[in-house]
């Protein structure tokens, strides 16, 4: 918890002029109680008439300034706490989500979506509230239980001594409960992490869900995860539930044995009413003090599990960073590996010992069975993810020597999940290039085939897409993506399977115009089928996270048995579909 103060720095002012609030809030209620025992002593109950009113009223109106002065520290310093709690929160928030851009692929793996969401908002609000009391209460509670106490002990001993049986019974069942409660709550968080992966896998995929009919099997799974962490909740509330009807039996029984001391100390003369009055008003500020203070305690038990949490994310350090003198221009778009193999995580290679050389402007495909580590090949470029081992040259410098601004400014890629997010398609065009006109939108969805489609919407480019894109098919989707890695203008443009939704003729489209209009542009295409890359300038075939054989179309339809094979699968998939449509 005290590790992220230092994000508060910018509202320390208003943390340390609360505190001090606070205190003046405390003095002024700690002289109330004094002031009224003097009206109480001033009054003779035998003969109330003859009581000195000017007195009573002189001190009516000292107690009306004490109350009022009182009631001003403490609204200013709420007002104080409140805009430095969320100005912590907002900072914190901040802090997580820069930490989080700047994670590689392999960072990002190590957290899921669900609990990354969490932490950024369950675990900081948690924490922000612990900051928050602690600056309204970690002086005022502590000072008004030990003045008020201090007090109480001068008034009178024999009621003061009540407080030395309660208070440590009460401290020693915190120090018992407290590290159960941190348990607790830390497995609390974890299954509200499985909970907020179950929604939004649910939401996300709710078409899937709806077109599957597995509505009642995700309701299911939803009650599993609810009650799981509604247990888990149970469990780790029980401390607090157990715990608070628990203090307050003992604060009851603490008042009544007061009141019982008192009654014998007033009836042996050794304490006035008014004394007693006094006495009973500090008895109550001690409890409410001794009540903050454990209020206190338990919020940051709490707030230390979400902590840790926080603390985790902003401690996890990206493992792929700007050297230390890296160059900003990449010459070209040649790329070059050189016995490179790559491995998620500690695990086994999946790449293994790939080279081959791409020059700048070249059209190439890369083609190979499901798993052939495709995919994982053509991250290396942009240092999605770093090589295990090798050597990835581009622009004939090793990938690593970039900063990754430049690096990843000069490559474009659209991946194999097409992404669209809430906006205009204008808005989304302008991902690749923030300051394109209309008329380099209109020449990027030329070039892409999406021009026509787009132009058909009654807003036109102005159309909203809805969340991800709901509103277009997902064809139009894979072509929008790719008109906007367009405009990026990049040396490098890959695209990793991003016309398996489009027809052959559209597809070829796209590849003509690819060729024509950005012809200086190198082009590397994953596809899964020989038409989309058989006019590449060379083709390279993987197999099992090896570089199989490299070649042009016909080279490969010679020599390359894998090439051969999808080759005429396809061809004979095409034969068959055109006998099927001229028998109907």
């Amino acid at each position: 918890m005290f590790k992220l103060l230092k994000y508060a720095k910018k509202y320390r002012i208003y943390a340390f002029i609360c505190p001090l609030l606070m205190i003046g809030e405390v003095i002024f209620e700690l002289l109330l109680p004094q002031v009224m025992a003097q009206i109480v002593n001033i009054i003779d109950p035998a003969n109330i008439a003859q009581a000195n009113l000017d007195e009573i009223f002189r001190l009516g109106l000292r107690m009306l300034i004490y109350a009022f002065c009182s009631l001003f520290c403490g609204s200013v310093a709420a007002r104080l706490a409140a805009v430095a709690g969320m100005g912590f929160g907002a900072e914190l928030r901040s802090a997580l989500i820069e930490r989080v851009q700047s994670f590689s692929f392999s960072n990002i793996d190590r957290f899921s979506t669900a609990s990354l969401i969490t932490r950024m908002t369950t675990d900081v609000t948690t924490v922000q509230n612990s900051f928050l009391m602690l600056i309204r209460s970690v002086f005022r509670a502590p000072i008004q239980l030990v003045s008020a106490l201090v007090i109480c002990i001068s008034i009178s001993k024999r009621v003061s001594r009540v407080f030395s049986v309660v208070l440590p019974l009460i401290i020693i069942v915190l120090a018992i409960g407290g590290p159960i409660a941190i348990k607790r709550f830390r497995r609390m968080l974890k299954k509200f992490d499985k909970f907020n992966a179950s929604i939004q896998e649910n939401l996300t995929n709710i078409r899937v869900v709806k077109s599957f009919v597995r509505t009642d099997y995700e309701k299911e799974k939803f009650n599993y995860s609810n009650e799981d962490l509604t247990k888990a909740s149970i469990h780790a509330e029980k401390i607090m539930i157990l715990g608070e009807p628990l203090l307050m039996l003992a604060m009851y029984i603490t008042i009544l044995a007061i009141v019982i001391v008192s009654a014998k100390a007033i009836t042996l003369l050794e304490i006035s009413v008014g004394d007693f009055t006094a006495v009973f008003s500090y008895v109550m500020q001690i409890l409410m003090g001794f009540l903050f203070t454990i209020a206190m305690i338990a919020q940051l038990f709490l707030s230390e599990a979400s902590a840790k949490r926080i603390q985790e994310v902003l401690n996890e350090n990206s493992d792929i960073v700007d050297p230390e003198n890296p160059v900003e221009e990449v010459k070209d778009g040649s790329v070059e590996f050189k016995n490179v193999s790559f491995a998620y995580g500690k695990g086994k290679n999946i790449l293994k010992n790939a080279s081959f050389k791409i020059n700048s402007g070249e059209m190439v495909g890369i083609m190979g069975t499901t798993g052939s580590s495709k995919s994982s090949l053509v991250q290396l470029i942009p240092r999605l993810y770093d090589a295990s081992e090798g050597e990835v040259l581009v622009g004939g410098l090793n990938v690593k020597n970039y900063s990754l601004l430049s690096l990843r400014n000069a490559v474009s890629m659209v991946l194999q999940k097409n992404v669209l997010f809430s906006g205009t398609i204008a808005d989304n065009l302008r991902w690749g290039n923030g300051d394109a006109t209309d008329e380099e939108l209109v020449e990027a969805c030329e070039i892409a085939d999406a021009h026509s489609f787009v132009s058909a919407f009654p807003d036109g480019y102005n159309t909203d897409l809805g969340q991800g894109g709901v509103n277009v098919s997902g064809g139009q989707k894979q072509r929008l993506c790719i008109a906007r890695a367009i405009l990026k203008k990049p040396k490098i443009l890959i695209l990793d399977d991003s016309t398996s939704a489009v027809d052959t003729a559209t597809d070829a489209k796209i590849r003509a115009g690819l060729r024509n209009s950005i012809p200086d542009t190198t082009k590397i295409i994953i596809a899964q089928r020989i038409s989309s890359i058989s006019d590449c300038d060379k083709i390279i075939i993987m197999d099992n996270g090896k570089i199989n054989d490299i070649g042009t179309h016909g080279e490969l339809l010679e020599r390359n048995e894998i090439y051969r094979d999808i080759y005429n699968a396809q061809q004979k998939g095409s034969d068959d579909f055109d006998e099927i449509g001229g028998e109907q």
